[in-house]
């Protein structure tokens, strides 16, 4: 029947997506570290599933930049140099820049209802931050970034953002979780972020998200050392 295979078609779309969110954030909660092997039969076997949605959403994930693919031994999770951290951050801070310059330039303002929502966001954020609680920081973290894109109306953008954001985190999450110190001073400037869009000031909003990626970048100088 069409419809039964229809049925079918989308209970293993959402069971792919889970799967994909699922493994992405045991990665980001650095549970899966960098190089960890396996195989699409372990994973199916962990989540009690098919092998044909993991193994879709291990390639979701490998498109992500989170996982690599080897032919002959499954699968295994990325591992990220501080110098692609390094330009992470330096292509986050041109896209960003060249965003919202152009979106202020166009007149865009956010609605006070998403407003309202992204400066809860980073409410939460921040004080994870200052907590050093990185579990709920990331979480909101990511949230944060995502909804402020709105103001960029560029879905595209958003997109590249994001992914950019999540890649980020799985490289810094395993140093800060091995070194307590390297929490101290995580930023937390998302309100003072906020509070400059709710005003209008371009200028505000592009020397906070630039100091925001100074901030990373003085991280990784500290990490190498």
């Amino acid at each position: 029947m069409p419809g039964n295979g229809g049925s079918t078609a989308v209970t293993r779309s959402t069971l792919r997506q889970q799967i994909a969110e699922a493994l992405r954030d045991e990665v980001l909660a650095g549970r899966l570290q960098p190089g960890h092997e396996f195989t699409v039969k372990q994973i199916a076997e962990q989540y009690g599933v098919s092998a044909t949605p993991v193994r879709e959403a291990l390639v979701d994930l490998c498109a992500q930049g989170l996982l690599d693919s080897d032919q002959h031994r499954g699968f295994k999770v990325h591992q990220f140099s501080v110098d692609d951290y390094r330009r992470m951050v330096e292509a986050r801070a041109l896209v960003v820049d060249g965003a919202f310059r152009g979106a202020f330039d166009r007149g865009s303002v956010m609605n006070p209802q998403a407003l309202v929502s992204v400066r809860r966001r980073g409410e939460e954020a921040a004080r994870a931050a200052r907590s050093g609680d990185l579990d709920v920081l990331i979480g909101y973290d990511l949230r944060f970034w995502r909804e402020l894109g709105q103001i960029v109306a560029n879905p595209y953008i958003i997109e590249f953002l994001h992914k950019l954001q999540v890649q980020a985190w799985v490289f810094a999450v395993p140093y800060l979780r091995a070194d307590p110190r390297l929490r101290d001073g995580l930023w937390a400037g998302h309100e003072d972020v906020v509070n400059a869009v709710a005003r209008g000031d371009a200028k505000s909003v592009r020397a906070e998200i630039r100091a925001y990626n100074d901030h990373a970048l003085a991280w990784a100088d500290r990490l190498e050392q």
